[in-house]
Order: structure tokens, then C-alpha cells, then sequence
């Protein structure tokens, strides 16, 4: 395992695309662009709360950014607010529609949790629901020939799949794995998905649950966000940040959000390249 960069807020939400990794700087307000040796572009971004917020791209290369409200950066510099939804996690497929998720309570706050949901914003700016119950969701992904969405509900511990209809309805929810601790997630060229345990370590994991490989972290710190990335060959990308595990939830957020930076970026090389 390889230190690529370190001194940020909290990273997360981490992508390819155009041959770097993307991700998200919580608390600075940031989306950072790096590429396999360290060289970092930061991008200032208007996303309106500290934490909770994520980036992906429209199929015509737009950037996206979900928190307080959904935007999509235009090639003239000016930003158009597509919708006025708060959003965590998004994943966008070939024809355009974009798929969010969150949840209706203040999770930093420590507001008691409630079921959350994924909802769907079609390329018409329509929204509507087309999942819930969601136990506090998270990370998702989409099977390159757009047919499944797979989710992370990280309370659950498990990660859960849907079937894509044409219209973009998700339906016949079933259990990819289980026993797992999934927050930002990412699937790979074989159909597996590289999953947090809910402890100090990642694991690649199989449809149905079998455990392929397992990557463990130093004590104390947390995966918050997995890619895949092409690195002079298959790579890893593993966000973590610092989370003592016998505090609370709250108590580490606001050592986050107040207190040093301690985000940092891993990589390994890997045997299976990201999905198409």
C-alpha cells in the first residue's frame, strides 16, 4: 500500500474519470483532481454544507455535485441548479438519468436515524422516488450495461441490488452481501464490488458474499471512499481519514469537520481493472 497524498479535510466520493482520480474534500469545499504521481488540481465548488456531498459526471462530461441541491458545472463556467434536493451519494447512466440518495435526518446533528431513499432525476428534470427504506444509504454503483444498481446501506451492513428497468424504476431488491460495513463503494471488471468492512479494512467482495481479498488499514484509520483507477496498471484508490473506533460518531465528525487534517489517499495495485 502506497501513500499517494495526505493532509486534506476528509476525502470522499472518489471517481475516474479522464484518467485521474476525482474526489471530494469535505470541509474545504473542494473537488481535487490527482493524478498516479501525486500532482493535484483543487477546484472550489458552492456546495452549501460541509459533509454529505458527492461528484459525478453527465454522459457529455458536465460535472455534477449533489449536498444542499444538485449542479451541474457548464464549459462556460456558470452553474444551473437541476434540482432542489438534498442528495448524498449519485451515480448517472448512459441516457442521462441520474440517480440520488439520502436520507430525511440530521445525521452530523445526531438526530435519531430515519429510513432513507434513492430517487431518480430524469433527463426532463422530472424527480421521483424509485426506492426506500433505504437504511442509511450510501455508496452506489451501476453495471456497465446499465441493468443493475447495486447500494450501500451502510447501517444494514450489507450492500443491496436492484434490477434497471427501461424507465429507469428500480425493481426485485435482493441482497448482493452482507455482514459488511459499505460506504463509498466501486465495482470492478469481473462484477465485484470493492466494499469497507466496518472496521479497519476493505474487502472485495462477490455477488451472493463470498470474500475475494481483503486489504487491512493501521489502526485508527477509516475507508470512507473506494475507486478503481488506472495507474500504470489496475489500482486501488482507498480515501481514508482518522476514526478512533471506541468514540462516537459524533465526537469523531467534529475532530473532522475542526481539527486537523488527517485525510489521506492509499493505493495498491490489483489484479482486476474498474468495470468498462
Amino acid at each position: 500500500m502506497k501513500l499517494l497524498i495526505d493532509g486534506l479535510a476528509m476525502p470522499e466520493s472518489a471517481r475516474r474519470h479522464n484518467g485521474r482520480l476525482w474526489f471530494c474534500n469535505w470541509v474545504e469545499q473542494q473537488v481535487v483532481a490527482i493524478d498516479a504521481g501525486g500532482k493535484a488540481e483543487y477546484f472550489d465548488v458552492p456546495v452549501e454544507q460541509l459533509m454529505g456531498w458527492s461528484i459525478e459526471w453527465t454522459p457529455d462530461g458536465r460535472l455534477l455535485t449533489t449536498g444542499d441541491k444538485l449542479r451541474r458545472y457548464e464549459p462556460d463556467g456558470s452553474v444551473t441548479v437541476l434540482a432542489e434536493q438534498h442528495a448524498n451519494e449519485i451515480v448517472v447512466d448512459a441516457h442521462g438519468n441520474i440517480y440520488l440518495d439520502g436520507a430525511d435526518f440530521d445525521f452530523s446533528g445526531g438526530e435519531a436515524p430515519k429510513p432513507g431513499w434513492i430517487k431518480l432525476v430524469t433527463p426532463d428534470g422530472a424527480i421521483r422516488e424509485v426506492a426506500g427504506e433505504i437504511e442509511f444509504p450510501n455508496g452506489m454503483v451501476l453495471t456497465p450495461d446499465g441493468r443493475t444498481l447495486v447500494i450501500a446501506e451502510s447501517f444494514a451492513g450489507r450492500l443491496t441490488a436492484f434490477d434497471v428497468q427501461p424507465d429507469g424504476d428500480l425493481t426485485n431488491r435482493r441482497v448482493y452481501a452482507e455482514n459488511l460495513g459499505p460506504d463509498g463503494i466501486c465495482l470492478d471488471a469481473e462484477g465485484a464490488i470493492w466494499s469497507q468492512t466496518g472496521s479497519e479494512g476493505v474487502v472485495r467482495v462477490a455477488d451472493g458474499g463470498e470474500i475475494l481479498q481483503r486489504i487491512d488499514l493501521p489502526e485508527n484509520r477509516a475507508p470512507f471512499a473506494l475507486t478503481l483507477v488506472d495507474f500504470d496498471g489496475p489500482t486501488l484508490c482507498i480515501l481514508t481519514s482518522e476514526w478512533h473506533m471506541d468514540d462516537t460518531i459524533a465526537n469523531n465528525l467534529a475532530r473532522l469537520r475542526s481539527g486537523a487534517h488527517t485525510g489521506q489517499i492509499h493505493t495498491v495495485p490489483v489484479a482486476v481493472p474498474p468495470a468498462a
